[in-house]
């Protein structure tokens, strides 16, 4: 029996997953990661990293994080406290869905996570008093790999729902994509 719920979203290789929980007077169980299930969805690598996250302050921005190729990752993304709004744009070059983005809630409540494709940037915006979130990485953090863009990003354009409250200064200090920007080459 499969634990996850498994959705397309609107740019290609980018999933929803919607956890099932198996409940009882005690509480619940939820799987978070299942190599075997999950690759079904494109995870098809092993966990390599596993982060906990903790951003205090409403409306706080982090993001837009990726690695570079070869250390390229995917990575699962969900919010065990809390709620955020979780986005994950296309860097991949040639893809018809280049610089586009998408985002949805995930929260502690709705026990959803989001599935990152290679070649994505991904950040979030914490909705509530403080969210928690835990990472699955397929590739272990590679300082000489870490790339980033400006969440702020006239290009990008993401609607972010709250007026950022707070960013860290390397993200707040990203630089704006060059009009000649064409993407990651996988």
């Amino acid at each position: 029996m499969s634990r996850f719920v498994v959705t397309d979203l609107p740019l290609r290789g980018l999933k929803l997953l919607e956890r099932k929980r198996m409940s009882d007077e005690r509480g619940f169980l939820s799987r978070l990661f299942c190599a075997e299930e999950l690759a079904a969805a494109g995870w098809r690598k092993p966990a390599a990293q596993i982060n906990h996250t903790c951003t205090v302050q409403q409306g706080a921005v982090r993001g837009m994080h990726f690695q570079l190729p070869p250390y390229a990752e995917m990575k699962l993304v969900t919010c065990l406290k809390g709620e955020v709004w979780d986005v994950a744009v296309d860097l991949r070059a040639g893809s018809p869905s280049f610089l586009q983005w998408h985002a949805e809630r995930l929260s502690a409540q709705n026990n959803r996570a989001l599935l990152i494709p290679e070649g994505f940037a991904h950040g979030f915006q914490v909705l509530s008093d403080g969210a928690e979130l835990l990472y699955c990485h397929s590739v272990p953090y590679t300082p000489e790999a870490e790339a980033g863009l400006n969440p702020q990003d006239r290009r990008l354009d993401i609607g972010w729902p709250l007026p950022v409250a707070d960013m860290s200064e390397r993200d707040a200090t990203r630089s704006f994509l060059e009009p000649s920007y064409a993407g990651v080459i996988l």
